[in-house]
């Protein structure tokens, strides 16, 4: 019986062990997405409790303890910090065969050195040996940034931020390079026009424009784009349902901004319309400056009207959704690269039935300009544990090339979070030492061990072009 974290784990035989050992588990981080706090950083943040930097913005968690049946307010309420750590102690062995169960300890085991397993008999010893380290500067953001091998970290930001924490850390000549990355989503939420509007005026705000045409939008989010471009941001990001490519005409487009600037709603054809000819004008602005863009696709959000309403978006409460992806991400790929204007991009599905739809839409544009182009994006949100990962980078290997993938990425709002890298690197040494010991590769551990390298960080590194 093998020891639960132990050295080998999730590394079933010899092969696997080599490469994670010798390969892949002292490769530096990129992670090129994530929702970490720009400001925590350019601070140096000093949480004071475990409960503040492992539960304080955790959808996860959150999830996982409502469905124990822990009441809200040790969830997102004010209880107190202990009592709230309780309930997630009683909750985790709950979690058993749930990746919170892993990357739970593992987060303990690194960077805490706490090897015990929580539960109720355990919480207070562990709470406390905890609190201990976080009061000191060893463990204050920075430090465990620094401590778990991070290089660089892209953050997610909206095209109205002023990126001032990222000009702070920056000026700190801070170790580790921490750069913005372009979130326009806001710029498309035509559905709603008080929302939108309200946005409008913050943009113009911000780019001290007036913002009466749909040319103007275009003008100040191009704006807002040189000023990412020179804070040091190399990607955009966008969080949508599916891809919109529509039919429209330029015409067409700024009638319909118009509308919607006098507060009118619009009709589910315009809305198409409207957001087919915004996303298609940034794809090319983003080519224009050589950056990567990223999409997410598929999620089902902000299903619970009641909570929602309560307590805001991004709290627990989005699920998979089962959006037609095929067709318009073909033609919006399609219409850019008919300009040769596709820039490098990363695509990432959140229904596992996508995989080889990815997989195979990915072939269609990579075009032999650079390795890994277009790129199917790592197991996302509910699908970045094993099962996901495995079945992400099976269906890359079947139909494209894995060997070229640019690798984990943590998505997390949580500090802790980057054992799940270590998880990652885990999961794909023992992919390619199992089939090595099937005999279905052969036993080049030199070999393999390079192109294990690549996929945890030079791929990454190379792909993104990061300023030096």
């Amino acid at each position: 019986m093998k020891e639960f974290l132990g050295e080998h784990f999730l590394l079933e035989n010899p092969t696997s062990q080599r490469l994670y050992h010798e390969f892949a588990k002292e490769m530096p981080i990129i992670d090129y997405h994530c929702h970490l706090s720009p400001a925590d950083m350019a601070n140096n943040r000093q949480f004071k409790t475990l409960t503040e930097i492992w539960l304080e913005g955790d959808h996860y968690k959150w999830r996982a303890m409502r469905t124990n049946g822990v009441p809200e307010k040790y969830c997102t309420g004010d209880e107190d910090d202990y009592k709230k750590f309780e309930k997630w102690a009683e909750t985790v062995p709950y979690t058993i065969r749930n990746p919170l169960y892993h990357w739970t300890h593992m987060e303990l085991k690194r960077p805490f050195g706490v090897n015990k397993i929580l539960d109720p008999t355990t919480a207070r010893n562990i709470y406390d040996t905890c609190n201990e380290l976080l009061a000191t500067e060893d463990f204050f953001t920075r430090s465990i940034l620094t401590r778990m091998n991070v290089e660089i970290i892209c953050t997610t930001d909206d095209p109205v931020d002023s990126l001032e924490y990222h000009k702070q850390i920056a000026a700190d000549d801070f170790k580790i390079k921490v750069y913005p990355a372009f979130r326009p989503d806001k710029s498309l939420g035509v559905e709603n026009p008080e929302t939108f509007n309200a946005y409008m005026d913050k943009l113009s705000a911000v780019t001290e424009s007036d913002i009466d045409h749909f040319i103007d939008l275009l003008n100040a989010l191009q704006q807002r784009l040189d000023y990412f471009h020179e804070n040091g941001c190399r990607l955009s990001d966008h969080g949508l349902e599916t891809i919109y490519a529509a039919d429209f005409t330029d015409e067409e487009v700024n009638l319909i901004f118009h509308k919607v600037r006098l507060g009118l709603r619009l009709n589910p054809d315009e809305i198409l319309k409207f957001k087919s000819s915004l996303l298609l004008h940034l794809g090319e602005m983003y080519h224009e400056k050589g950056w990567t863009m990223q999409f997410h696709l598929g999620a089902l959000r902000n299903n619970s009207s009641r909570m929602v309403k309560t307590l805001g978006p991004d709290t627990g409460f989005d699920s998979i959704g089962d959006f037609e992806i095929a067709r318009p991400l073909a033609r919006f790929l399609d219409r850019l690269d008919q300009q040769n204007k596709l820039t490098k991009t990363i695509l990432y599905n959140l229904n596992p039935r996508d995989n080889e739809l990815i997989a195979t839409m990915i072939g269609n544009f990579n075009d032999g300009s650079i390795p890994g182009k277009v790129q199917f994006g790592s197991g996302w949100w509910f699908l970045d544990q094993k099962d996901g990962m495995e079945k992400q980078m099976n269906a890359l290997s079947n139909m494209g090339l894995l060997s070229r993938f640019v690798g984990m990425l943590t998505d997390s709002r949580s500090f802790l979070s980057y054992p799940r890298h270590e998880y990652f690197r885990r999961i794909l040494c023992n992919l390619i030492g199992r089939d090595v010991e099937n005999g279905e590769l052969p036993n080049d551990v030199p070999w393999l061990g390079k192109i294990v390298k690549d996929i945890c960080y030079y791929n990454a590194k190379s792909y993104f072009e990061f300023p030096e």
